[in-house]
């Protein structure tokens, strides 16, 4: 069971501060005692709206007087911050504090899902080995006390983002990190998004009891939902070191994060925030959490004002720009041909999830990429400052909106922050392999 649970409307930060002290305390009584060396592992800076950074420096303050804290990012395959970044994601915490994780030449294997396995969690519908990949730093150094910091939100690959996502994903491997979301893909976007366990969850939750458990760690994770004042407020906090700390936190979550329409909606207009979504490996976030709601011809307008590039490292957005979002049927025909989409099998899982699969039209809206680059990847483009005025982001709320000439749109703020579906596909939709 959750060590601590607390559920209100809104939970402000000097309550979250008298949070994360309990949280210490709770620690040092369970687990470590008096710690001397301690991991933190937050989320990277795409999350930098939820606030883990800001609890996570908290957390810092309360434990560097007497321990030596380190700071390592769940970055996964994501870019490294800057130092700039770094202090607008952690505040006051040293920069020497804070490592990069290196998701290629940075991890060691310490085990492996069987392919058996594998095809038993998901009907057959992936049927590779899932090799157990981490962080050196994380297995190999000595840690009397690790904490995880996260936002627990519907997510594409695993139902709900955080938890143990922050190890397997966050700082896993490059063969882990391929092989979970290329099966993710293969069970269906669809059928992930709000599901509590999901097969690749499920996989997770065996190799954390099977490999991780004699770590000395927890989970301080959080949950967010729009008040009155249309602004996104914490709402509940979930801390422990177990299972049930994360479906306590997601079935809050699924309550809180999900809106659900009677009917598909034609056109929804989104923004991704321009100090946090630089390429469409993030900003396609837009993507996922909007897909089960809209209707079949109609249209996304992702507003992208800080969109440089399509992958977060330059092989990845050279595979993006050579392949495109052509869907699955495309994809799958080439993976099976195409050596670098095996090798970049993440990127392969990327492009299906990015793809409308031919049912709706997806308009990117960038800053910084020409028509020509964001067509050149299957999607449709719009003049930004053009966008802008048309739609008005800055004078809109959350929810249904018209344009000046009457056009209905449905806006969505900060889609990486919830799910959007009709009833239908939320709770009519295949659950052959899905867990929950």
């Amino acid at each position: 069971m959750p060590w601590i649970v607390e559920q209100a409307p809104e939970i402000g930060w000097d309550r979250l501060a008298q949070l994360m002290q309990q949280t210490v305390a709770e620690a040092k009584k369970r687990l470590c005692g008096t710690p001397r060396r301690v991991l933190l592992l937050p989320p990277d800076i795409t999350r930098m709206h939820s606030g883990a950074g800001r609890l996570t420096e908290i957390l810092y303050q309360l434990l560097s007087p007497e321990a030596e804290v380190h700071v390592i990012p769940t970055l996964g395959q994501h870019v490294p911050h800057t130092p700039e970044e770094n202090q607008r994601m952690f505040g006051s915490i040293p920069e020497e504090r804070i490592h990069k994780h290196d998701w290629r030449g940075g991890c060691v294997k310490v085990g492996e899902i069987s392919a058996e396995e594998v095809a038993a969690s998901c009907n057959g519908v992936a049927d590779w080995p899932m090799p157990i990949v981490l962080n050196r730093s994380l297995m190999e150094d000595k840690w009397d006390l690790i904490i995880n910091v996260g936002h627990v939100v519907p997510h594409e690959v695993l139902g709900f983002a955080n938890h143990n996502k922050n190890y397997f994903i966050g700082i896993g491997g490059k063969d882990l990190i391929c092989a979970a979301h290329l099966m993710a893909a293969r069970c269906g976007i669809e059928n992930n998004l709000g599901n509590l366990v999901t097969p690749v969850r499920h996989l997770f939750n065996v190799a954390e009891e099977r490999y991780l458990g004699k770590l000395p760690d927890l989970y301080v994770q959080v949950v967010m939902a729009r008040n009155a004042r249309n602004e996104l407020v914490h709402t509940g906090v979930f801390v422990g070191d177990d299972l049930e700390t994360y479906l306590s936190a997601a079935r809050l979550s699924r309550e809180q994060n999900i809106t659900v329409f009677d009917e598909p909606v034609k056109k929804m207009v989104c923004v991704m925030q321009g100090d946090e979504f630089v390429s469409t490996w993030v900003a396609n976030k837009a993507v996922y959490r909007t897909r089960m709601a809209l209707a079949d011809g109609g249209e996304l307008l992702i507003l992208a004002p800080g969109l440089k590039r399509f992958g977060e490292q330059p092989d990845v957005d050279a595979f993006i720009r050579k392949y495109g979002y052509a869907g699955t049927p495309a994809v799958m025909a080439e993976y099976r041909r195409q050596a670098d989409m095996q090798d970049l099998a993440h990127a392969t899982a990327h492009l299906m999830h990015g793809s409308s699969e031919g049912r709706f039209k997806i308009t990117y809206a960038p800053a910084f990429l020409t028509q020509a680059e964001i067509e050149q990847v299957k999607f449709s483009y719009a003049d930004l400052p053009a966008m802008i005025e048309r739609y008005r982001p800055d004078e809109r709320k959350e929810g249904w909106n018209r344009t000046a000439d009457g056009e209905e749109f449905y806006f969505i703020p900060t889609p990486s922050a919830g799910l959007w579906s009709t009833r239908d596909r939320l709770y009519n939709r295949p659950t052959g392999f899905a867990k929950s």
